[in-house]
């Protein structure tokens, strides 16, 4: 602990402005009053609300009179009364705009100021909180999209979500107290769909002798991949370890720049010992050195969309572009999944699955809805990510989602593929909300020049990321391309990838064997190679 404490000195003397705002008021007080906030207007809207204290309920503004709204949505899983609501609330107030989150979240947007209150008081009748949804707060668990139900689970995670939401939750003491924001995720299966090595907080299922489990990894972050901390935790001892890191991240954490205020600088500063020393020495939970990780498969789609699952059930993957999609439409899945008493649940990569019955499966798949989104069942769309862009969001540089559409048509239409696995993460700018980073091809926004010497929109082109049974990040391959030439760029990777793949390799395995053995000139040579 002697370490902790010289770091959390050496790096508080002085505070950042945030912590400063914290000090005016208890974000409580603020929740409380918003109904006279909103009907006093906006043009009455105080500072310090819309700079922190809002955002701690999933209230963002966008300097328009607008506001976007961030649910809770425990391990995305999605219940239909909850869903028609929610899809009522947008058709209501937010043009029928729905945005998918890669944590298996929904944003409303275009919600006018004087409208929270009533917005909120709607999603609480159905039981969905946006509280703790954004800045210094725990962001939403992640799983996988088929937690409890895949052919390879082993440890039911919902349970435990729940069970450590219970120790934050709509808590005073936890309502934007943290140094900045903590994701966490949790894999109780041997497949990686929920990029399970890229949060603060991660217990991937481990075995250790004959008892199944967790091994601890800590400070991931975007552009870093968690660390093993050496732990093996038991399902029901979880909850013990989860408040020890996150009771120590709140006493230690860094206060002063907030750019190196994640979990993960604390750990660099005193070393992944001392934090683990740190945490037996906090925990009631008996702590047990590392077991062996068990994941070894990767995330498949079959062509006809579907994932098997346990017993008598599949899943139908709803691809859904860059994850935007109307509230209508949201309505209507849940009325599919109704009439075959199944489920919805979101995924990482921003579309969602309807779990049924596998006999009920051609039934969906002649419904309207289906046949909407059946185009976009191919492999540029169904594994793709694009976070919100310049449109809504103040840091980004590009429009991003309509350039992640566009590549995908474009290149479905140049160099069709079958039976593969290719995923394009596209990042709006640097801060890589997009996880671009862990992509098979990443995209981050950026000023580019045209032939003519004019600034125009671009992006930098990363190969190689990991997110299967490893953690890699991308590697920078092409930098600062123009939006309009980027896609005959990447048109030559994907020619490259399908003339030389083995049968029903994912991108990811080819680079593998194939990219990763080479130098970033060599790997240009052999891309500039295919015309």
């Amino acid at each position: 602990m002697k370490k902790l404490h010289e770091a959390y000195q050496a790096h508080n003397k002085k505070i950042n402005k945030i912590e400063s705002l914290k000090e005016l008021k208890t974000p409580r007080s603020v929740y409380e009053n918003l109904k006279n906030i909103c009907e006093a207007g906006y043009e009455n809207l105080q500072d310090e609300d819309s700079k922190y204290f809002l955002k701690c309920f999933g209230l963002f503004d966008k300097n328009d009179g607008t506001f976007m709204i961030r649910l809770r949505i425990p391990a995305g899983q999605l219940s239909i009364e909850r869903a028609i609501a929610i899809g009522e609330i947008s058709q209501e107030y937010g043009n029928n705009h729905i945005d998918i989150t890669t944590r298996q979240q929904i944003e409303l947007r275009y919600i006018k100021f004087e409208n929270l209150y009533a917005v909120l008081t709607k999603l609480q009748r159905v039981g969905v909180t946006t509280f703790q949804a954004g800045v210094d707060n725990f962001r939403s668990i992640v799983t996988s999209s088929f937690d409890g139900l895949s052919k390879d689970s082993f440890v039911e995670c919902l349970p435990i979500i729940k069970e450590l939401q219970s120790i934050f939750l709509h808590k005073d003491e936890w309502i934007g107290a943290l140094p900045r924001k903590f994701n966490t995720a949790i894999l109780g299966s041997a497949t990686n769909d929920c990029n399970i090595f890229g949060h603060d907080c991660c217990f991937i299922g481990a075995k250790r002798g004959d008892e199944y489990g967790f091994n601890l990894y800590l400070g991931g972050r975007v552009g870093m991949q968690a660390q093993d901390s050496g732990i093996f935790i038991k399902p029901n001892e979880v909850k013990e370890v989860f408040l020890a890191v996150i009771s120590l991240f709140k006493e230690f954490g860094f206060r002063d720049n907030r750019n190196k205020n994640r979990l993960h600088f604390l750990i660099e500063a005193v070393g992944m010992e001392a934090f683990r020393e740190a945490i037996t020495q906090t925990s009631k939970a008996t702590l047990q050195s590392a077991g062996v990780l068990l994941l070894k498969n990767e995330h498949k789609i079959n062509q006809e969309g579907c994932v098997e699952l346990t017993e008598d059930k599949s899943a139908l993957l709803f691809s859904i572009p860059s994850g935007v999609l109307r509230g209508s439409d949201l309505i209507d899945s849940a009325e599919c999944a109704k009439e075959v008493q199944g489920e919805l649940r979101l995924s990482v990569e921003q579309s969602f699955y309807i779990v049924c019955k596998k006999d009920t499966i051609e039934k969906i798949k002649q419904t309207p809805l289906y046949k909407k989104y059946e185009k976009y069942q191919n492999p540029y769309f169904v594994h793709q990510i694009a976070c919100a862009g310049e449109a809504t969001c103040s840091f980004g540089v590009i429009p991003n989602k309509p350039d992640a559409i566009a590549m995908a048509e474009f290149l479905h239409k140049e160099v069709p593929l079958e039976d593969a696995k290719v995923r394009m993460y596209w990042s709006a700018c640097p801060k890589g909300c997009g996880i671009h980073g862990i992509a098979d091809i990443g995209f981050e926004g950026c000023k580019a020049k045209d032939e003519e010497g004019n600034i125009c929109y671009g992006v930098h082109i990363l190969l190689g990321g990991k997110a299967s049974n490893e953690a890699k990040e991308a590697r920078i391959i092409y930098k600062s391309v123009p939006l309009e030439k980027a896609k005959y760029t990447v048109r030559k990777i994907m020619l490259m990838y399908k003339n030389e793949r083995e049968v029903q390799e994912s991108f990811e395995n080819f680079d593998t064997r194939i990219l990763s053995m080479l130098d970033k000139e060599q790997i240009i040579q052999k891309i500039d190679s295919y015309t």
